[in-house]
């Protein structure tokens, strides 16, 4: 049993611990001056390899498989683990810090758009791809779009936090949050049973942002052996999905994005 006893009022302590502590503040806003590089494609991207980054380089790809020109991005690396997301230029696209980061430089004004799912909404409205327009199978798109928003911090920051990346392993928490990581497995298990993706019978930006998280834990590719530890290999559902969208070449693609480096500081 921890001996952690609550205080009355919670006061930041000097360190955290684990893989992220060093980053971790109670505070938002950039942390130093930053010049972000732009190219000349129409977008500019910003990110990195990590389930919600992929979300944006597999969607861009998929564009260009549809024959979607416009489509075209330059694509940099924010590695998160230097704090690359809190220098000022990359804040001003995304005051919250996260990847990816998308500015749309096409028209006459630039557009910033952050929050994986929302960059997979701006481009599948801009393009007209990847979403259906009758009302009914578009809402469905967006049921689990929605879905997945809420449901993945409870895999990333509640389970792999604990399971893989806490200075210590707790048990409560790794039996809390695994127990939910089956419960949405399960889910989507059964609902892969009767539809070939997520939303019905076509692929959509829902089954892109949930084969990111789901499909690459089904794949036991995120974080070391937790696809062992939850036994992924159960959900044969989820497991011929998650195969059936690894095969596509413009995910492919996406995984094998050529990240450019940044240059940190003014």
């Amino acid at each position: 049993m921890s001996d952690y006893q609550l205080p009355k009022v919670w006061e930041s302590p000097t360190s955290m611990g684990g893989a992220w502590g060093g980053l971790n503040q109670p505070t938002a806003g950039a942390r130093f001056e930053q010049k972000l590089p732009r190219g000349d494609k129409p977008f500019q991207l910003y990110s990195l390899g990590t389930p919600n980054g992929i979300k944006a380089t597999i969607m861009f790809e998929e564009l260009k498989e549809l024959g979607v020109t416009e489509a075209d991005y330059d694509l940099y690396k924010i590695a998160i683990g230097d704090g690359d997301q809190f220098g000022s230029d990359f804040v001003a696209i995304n005051p919250n810090s996260k990847i990816p980061a998308l500015l749309d430089q096409s028209g006459d004004t630039d557009i910033r758009v952050f929050e994986s799912a929302n960059i997979l909404l701006y481009l599948a409205e801009k393009f007209g791809k990847l979403i259906p327009t009758d009302s009914a199978e578009r809402t469905e798109v967006l049921n689990w779009l929605f879905w997945q928003t809420g449901a993945a911090p409870f895999l990333g920051g509640g389970f792999g936090h604990f399971f893989h990346y806490a200075p210590e392993k707790i048990e409560y928490a790794i039996n809390r949050f695994a127990m939910e990581a089956k419960r949405q497995l399960d889910l989507l298990d059964k609902e892969l049973a009767s539809k070939p993706y997520i939303a019905g019978a076509e692929y959509s930006i829902a089954d892109i942002a949930i084969w990111s998280w789901y499909g690459r834990l089904a794949q036991d590719k995120i974080w070391d052996r937790a696809g062992i530890f939850l036994n992924v290999k159960e959900y044969k559902n989820l497991q011929a999905w998650t195969e059936k969208i690894a095969k596509r070449s413009a995910v492919k693609r996406g995984l094998e994005a050529n990240y450019k480096p940044i240059n940190n500081s003014l």
